[in-house]
């Protein structure tokens, strides 16, 4: 199929609840993680890890710590957004290096990022701020996800209903202080599209230059 345009994409997308158990082809998958990837963080720093849960004993597991949500069960693959919160310290040099030799980035710049985005994390992490920036970032990524989905024909629908140390453990990162979970994405065949259930007009909820009542 021909992929779908950006803004269709978008019109379309629809949080799917119900899905066949075909499976989704391994070059379609791939395709939706590099179009995930693709995705921007702040200072570039991609703090997500994300893993896509597939075993069918692993998805039940995940279906119990989910409040037994169908999707989960349902859907072939689930992405579940988690993300490091000290990865940082170990990828931004490889992060800065990989810049420069793209020509991405200068040298001079490549040094403000050596200075200031330390700065920027640990002052972050004082004001109790750094799970919440990473967890930005990370559905930001899961925003490509879907609408990478979507424009392939698949369906999905963003959860935010789990319990973060079950789908911890499931994952395998029990005892890991530094993971956090931001989103579950589970992608596949729709059973069903749900009708658009109307959004609110341009003028409640976007303005120009200020809010307003």
């Amino acid at each position: 199929m021909q992929p779908l345009d950006v803004p269709r994409a978008i019109e379309e997308r629809r949080s799917v609840k119900h899905f066949h158990p075909d499976p989704i082809a391994p070059e379609m998958l791939d395709r939706i993680v590099e179009l995930t990837l693709a995705a921007p963080s702040s200072w570039n720093l991609q703090p997500w890890r994300i893993v896509l849960v597939t075993d069918e004993e692993r998805r039940r597991a995940l279906h119990e710590v989910a409040f037994r949500q169908p999707q989960v069960l349902e859907a072939p693959v689930t992405f579940v957004f988690a993300v490091d919160l000290n990865a940082w310290e170990r990828d931004i040099e490889p992060m800065i290096e990989t810049a420069r030799a793209r020509g991405a980035w200068p040298d001079a710049y490549c040094e403000i990022a050596r200075q200031f985005c330390p700065q920027g994390q640990h002052a972050l992490a004082e004001n109790g701020l750094l799970r919440e920036y990473a967890v930005k970032d990370a559905m930001i990524a899961a925003t490509h996800t879907a609408l990478a989905a979507q424009s392939l024909g698949l369906g999905s629908t963003f959860m935010n209903g789990f319990l973060e140390s079950g789908v911890k453990e499931v994952i395998g990162a029990k005892d890991r202080e530094e993971i956090a979970i931001a989103v579950l994405v589970p992608i596949g065949h729709p059973k069903d599209v749900p009708m658009n259930p109307g959004r609110f007009p341009r003028e409640h909820c976007a303005f120009v230059d200020r809010l307003t009542d």
